[in-house]
């Protein structure tokens, strides 16, 4: 694969992660806010009215407390602050956790439109990304093949210009040797 191709595809891989995240963050997020301020009002109505805590009161304050654990919602520090867990660099986290195969599983989408697209987006990019995984892999051999080349050239191009080197000077002290220019010289 060529380097325009391999970067072309690595860019499509790239917007398709980002408009993965909007799609959770606009889907998942509401949710999530919706059941954090129902639990601050449930909380707020319960610490307002009742100085006597029922065993009903206790039961509905819990059932808040579960379905915003169910959306999604971290309630172990209960703050009047809500951050989303689901910002666009979460979700952009998520979309690459699904496409990779990872899936850490520390955020995952609790509604039903946001696990049916959790679905069909891995349907696609899981795919998108191992095509991309491919071509990077078929560029850095290809690179690595002639790394590996220019070296066994350089090697073998040191080591026939020293066998000619070693071959001529040979030759040159035989020959010199029969025409008496190298006296001194004692043959083997």
């Amino acid at each position: 694969m060529r380097c325009p191709t391999l970067l072309a595809l690595l860019a499509g891989v790239m917007l398709y992660l980002v408009m993965g995240a909007l799609v959770f963050r606009n889907v998942e997020s509401p949710k999530e806010s919706q059941e954090h301020e129902k639990l601050l009002c449930t909380t707020r109505d319960f610490l307002g009215n009742h100085s006597c805590v029922t065993a009903q009161n206790l039961s509905d304050l819990i059932k808040s407390v579960v379905k915003a654990v169910e959306a999604g919602l971290d309630v172990k520090h209960s703050s009047t602050n809500f951050t989303s867990r689901w910002d666009l660099a979460s979700a952009f986290f998520f979309c690459g956790t699904i496409i990779t195969t990872i899936g850490f599983g520390n955020l995952s989408p609790r509604t039903k439109w946001g696990q049916l697209f959790c679905v069909c987006y891995a349907l696609v990019g899981i795919p998108m990304f191992g095509f991309l995984l491919a071509g990077v892999g078929d560029h850095m051999g290809t690179g690595l093949r002639k790394a590996v080349w220019k070296m066994e050239t350089i090697f073998l191009v040191r080591l026939s210009c020293l066998g000619a080197a070693s071959f001529l000077g040979c030759h040159l002290i035989v020959l010199a040797y029969l025409r008496g220019c190298l006296s001194d010289v004692t043959v083997l």
